[in-house]
């Protein structure tokens, strides 16, 4: 086991009930750069033909996950275990946040596992117990309600902030257009309106000029989007030439 997946936690479905919320929590793990899945005796089974499609690509998750027949099986050799619930049921222990166990996680010695339960009961009090500490989402108490990938994405999303993922790469951005080019988008823009008495009353005509000049230079336009915004208002004149010769 190398250290970077003792520092992963390792996300445990406890009998979840539908194939399809087992693809959507593998896709929840995996934008975060989770991949260790355990089931505990899933209702329907598995593999489970409906985990797939919901997955959205997260197959060498759902490939990966391995299945036990309890819940301390699954755990048994995880250091660190959590368990998700709203409530105590019972069971005194401590409590935490996602934010707060994804910090204890990252620092801790041991493998670490989360345990996520059913999606109409939740996690019961024997499940509980077996966690080391209790993890709570701190969300409106009148409407408490979260579905399964929800309650994992939550929590892969803390870990992941200390986990130095590669952000998604982005396209280049190019340079601001040079102020000629600039210059000749306002000339065309006032050049097309002047006939249209855009510019009156004439008292109000250098005023109405600046405004225009600063709702055009304000985005910064690049080379391309200047190209494009005068292709615009060249169609727009053809247009209204062709018009007026019918």
């Amino acid at each position: 086991m190398t250290s970077q997946a003792h520092g992963k936690p390792i996300i445990v479905l406890v009998r979840p009930q539908l194939g399809e919320n087992i693809g959507k929590a593998a896709r929840a793990m995996r934008n975060f750069g989770l991949t260790e899945m355990r089931l505990v005796s899933p209702r329907d089974g598995w593999p489970n033909p409906s985990a797939g499609p919901a997955a959205s690509g997260a197959d060498d998750v759902l490939e990966q996950a391995q299945v036990f027949g309890s819940t301390a099986d699954a755990v048994s050799d995880c250091a660190h275990v959590y368990a998700t619930t709203v409530r105590k049921r019972g069971v005194s222990k401590p409590v935490v946040t996602p934010a707060e166990a994804a910090g204890e996680i990252r620092s801790a010695q041991g493998r670490s596992a989360i345990l996520f339960g059913p999606e109409r009961s939740g996690l019961e009090t024997a499940d509980v117990a077996l966690a080391r500490s209790i993890l709570t989402v701190p969300i409106d108490p009148d409407f408490g309600s979260l579905n399964l990938a929800q309650a994992v994405i939550l929590c892969a999303y803390e870990w992941s902030k200390g986990a130095d993922l590669a952000q998604p790469t982005m396209e280049d951005l190019l340079p601001p257009a040079p102020q000629e080019e600039l210059e000749g988008l306002i000339d065309h823009f006032e050049r097309m309106l002047e006939p249209n008495g855009y510019f009156r009353p004439e008292a109000r005509r250098e005023a109405t000029r600046r405004t225009l000049r600063t709702v055009l230079t304000k985005p910064g336009w690049n080379h391309l989007e200047v190209r494009t915004l005068r292709g615009v208002l060249s169609t727009l004149q053809r247009g209204r030439f062709d018009g007026d010769s019918r």
